[in-house]
């Protein structure tokens, strides 16, 4: 056990993101932080920061594809207040938790650890479901997009059968580039990432002469859809603790995660907003105009045929990456799960390229089921079950801080256990209003969900018992206070 120096308690925001920021208070570490990140992966080449960087912009965000309703629903100016404050409000604190506990864990389980770490495996295993089932609603979601902004160039692609086979085409082709490796998947997302923003670069040089700042000032009060407001926001600006159930193939965690989660931050906080005020200020103001794929039809305004084009493959190839990430986060989260004994040994199974193959599947074939809803149905029905998942992450945050404050945290959130509880109420409160404003009916399915999963944990221990099932316990992993049996 070592000491740990302590830090000034006079720091900035910024210095609280930013992960060259120090390291935690003084006190005697167990060296729980500094374990080898995943021994089972030890073999496969792991992710380097630049490729993390862009598989978290992908698990947030994959560019401003999909914020149009914010314009919409609230205005420019509340849109682009939005995309600028609320991550400070929702976004900072996701990830400065994710920095410290995917540090302190750095396994494929992820969240599903730190859950069952502080509150027990029964718990940690409920978080592991509405969290997969989240992130297998939103994967539903790309295939969506990915054909909502090419039908403009191929209307046969807006409905009836061409859309149904496209949209299975597409998941399949998909599923197979996440079966050939994470490491590629990261690369791609490279690629992908600059693709997709260069093309806002060139129209913001075209859009100057035409810029009208006082569009972005527009605001009318008695026209603003709160619902579709807010959870345009909440949806483009979560996902942040996605990438903790990748941080097992991560190279060197400790350093390597803080730094992608503050790169991405920025990255993604600039991808909204500059585009925004493009859009915004650039072009005529007509609300009803900005619904999903309105940036191409602004390239075209702007730039003519040729920017049209590349916007709508960027958001095409947009969608792609965003459902690589969400896959790989996904499917990586079952094998760490399994790899704990909460599901079945054959989700702990890679493939030769080292994929967890079960887990892809299971995910890929919940895409195709949920396939079938509507944009809005999809966003409102994945934020009601996220928000159930994130406030058991706070609670176990504060928990892990109060319960086991010796323990080692590679990167520590430089505020003391009040501050922990203070700095985890806004996005709390942004939670409780997002779960107020849901429909009736995604209040009903999602709590069908969540009743599933209750009833769905005991199954599994009884299988456990009655030896239907296999379940091993990954040896090599750190043993949780509350660890299966």
């Amino acid at each position: 056990m070592k000491q740990r120096s302590l830090l000034s308690s006079k720091r900035t925001l910024a210095e609280m993101v930013d992960p060259s920021s120090g390291e935690a208070a003084a006190a005697d570490y167990v060296e729980l932080g500094e374990q080898p990140s995943s021994p089972k992966s030890e073999k496969y080449q792991k992710v380097s920061v630049i490729p993390l960087v862009f598989l978290i912009f992908y698990e947030v965000s994959g560019g401003p594809f999909g914020v149009e309703d914010s314009v919409k629903a609230a205005g420019p100016l509340l849109a682009l207040l939005g995309f600028l404050l609320v991550p400070f409000v929702w976004s900072v604190p996701e990830a400065l938790i994710t920095a410290e506990l995917g540090t302190m864990f750095p396994e494929n389980g992820g969240y599903v650890v730190w859950v069952s770490s502080a509150l027990g495996p029964y718990w940690g295993f409920q978080q592991g479901w509405m969290k997969w089932l989240s992130g297998v609603i939103d994967n539903a979601l790309y295939p969506v997009l990915f054909l909502d902004y090419l039908k403009s160039a191929i209307p046969a692609l807006e409905n009836g059968l061409p859309r149904t086979v496209a949209v299975l085409v597409l998941t399949v082709v998909l599923t197979y580039m996440s079966y050939r490796g994470l490491t590629i998947v990261g690369w791609v997302a490279i690629f992908l990432g600059v693709f997709s923003l260069l093309p806002f670069i060139f129209m913001g040089f075209i859009a100057i002469p035409r810029l009208n700042p006082a569009t972005w000032f527009i605001m009318d009060l008695d026209k603003i859809d709160w619902t579709l407001y807010l959870n345009t926001l909440f949806w483009n600006l979560n996902y942040w603790d996605s990438i903790s159930t990748l941080t097992g193939e991560v190279e060197n965690p400790s350093k390597t995660l803080p730094k992608g989660l503050f790169y991405a931050l920025v990255l993604v906080v600039l991808g909204y907003f500059f585009p925004l005020l493009i859009g915004t200020g650039a072009v005529p103001l007509n609300r009803e105009f900005w619904t999903d794929g309105y940036f191409s039809n602004i390239a075209k305004m702007l730039g003519g045929v040729w920017l049209l084009t590349w916007v709508q493959a960027a958001a095409a190839l947009s969608n792609m990456g965003m459902f690589l990430a969400e896959m790989s986060s996904d499917s990586f989260q079952l094998e760490g799960m399994a790899s704990r004994g909460m599901l079945p040994e054959l989700f702990a199974k890679r493939s030769r390229y080292g994929t967890p193959l079960v887990g892809i599947l299971f995910s890929a074939s919940g895409v195709i089921l949920l396939s079938w809803l509507s944009f809005q149905e999809i966003i409102a029905a994945e934020n009601f079950l996220y928000c159930f998942g994130m406030i058991m992450e706070f609670i176990a945050f504060v928990k892990l801080r109060v319960d086991r404050p010796a323990e080692s945290r590679p990167y520590k959130i430089p505020v003391g256990t009040a501050g922990a509880i203070l700095m985890c109420i806004p996005p709390t409160l942004l939670i409780l209003v997002v779960l107020a404003i849901a429909s009736f009916k995604v209040m009903v399915v999602s709590t069908v969900a969540v009743m599933i999963g209750l009833a769905l944990e005991p199954c599994l221990r009884y299988s456990e018992r009655k030896r239907w099932l296999k379940f091993t316990m990954n040896p090599d992993l750190y043993d949780l206070r509350s660890p299966y049996q």
